[in-house]
């Protein structure tokens, strides 16, 4: 049974750091590429980084520079480092992972507080 579990959401002020991880398994996690979307309210889902299964990462613009995501291939985890937060970044965020399918966790929230 595959499950993503994502925890380290809350609320933080404006500016603040947070750290959010997602436990992986039922799945070989080493060969997936492994990522983070977020949801606001009334807004589309959006990637907001992304580790392949060698390593390289790919953030969106609005987060470049202020957020970081690594994977522990050992552990099955996957990892999103967020500085310098801002109210933007409110949202529903969600672990992911792709190789020919995809699965989804179910989700925790941040709420950054102006």
């Amino acid at each position: 049974q595959v499950q993503l579990v994502e925890s380290g959401g809350g609320l933080v002020q404006n500016g603040g750091s947070l750290r959010l991880s997602c436990a992986a398994s039922g799945f070989l996690f080493s060969i997936y590429a492994m990522g983070w979307y977020r949801q606001a309210p009334g807004k589309q889902r959006e990637l907001v980084a992304l580790v392949t299964k060698d390593g390289s990462t790919n953030y969106a613009a609005s987060v470049e520079g202020r957020f970081t995501i690594s994977r522990d291939n050992a552990k099955s985890t996957v990892s999103l480092q967020m500085n310098s937060l801002k109210p933007d970044d409110t949202s529903v965020y969600y672990c992911y992972a792709k190789r020919v399918g995809e699965y989804w966790g179910q989700g925790t929230q941040v709420t950054v507080s102006s």
